[in-house]
């Protein structure tokens, strides 16, 4: 794994760990996702690219290793733009509370840190 950066032109993207928040529901109807915040009552329905970063989010997997073993193979798409989609979700997501965010792996034992 090494070096959990993605290259998006001149940035580097640094690495998350994301894991699902406790505090939503979530059911998978008609192949696609739905989600709903405890938090605000936001609901996502999340199309299938966005479906598999959730179901990958398990807090041990870092980002870049979900968008390159995942996204960027399953559906043939360039890793920088992929990179930077999956960033913007990702913070969109974690500002409703939906899925957490760390710069290390999320354990039960340690909560995530603002990132």
């Amino acid at each position: 794994m090494g070096d959990n950066t993605l290259a998006a032109g001149d940035d580097v993207i640094a690495d998350k760990y994301i894991a699902r928040s406790s505090a939503i529901a979530a059911r998978l109807i008609g192949g696609e996702m739905m989600i709903m915040s405890a938090v605000d009552s936001t609901f996502f329905t999340l199309n299938e690219v966005a479906s598999v970063i959730w179901q990958a989010a398990d807090g041990c997997t870092a980002l870049s290793d979900i968008v390159a073993s995942r996204i960027c193979l399953e559906f043939e798409v360039d890793a920088e733009q992929a990179g930077r989609d999956a960033e913007m979700f990702v913070n969109d997501l974690a500002q409703h509370g939906i899925l957490l965010v760390s710069e290390k792996p999320i354990t039960a034992a340690s909560p995530p840190e603002a990132a």
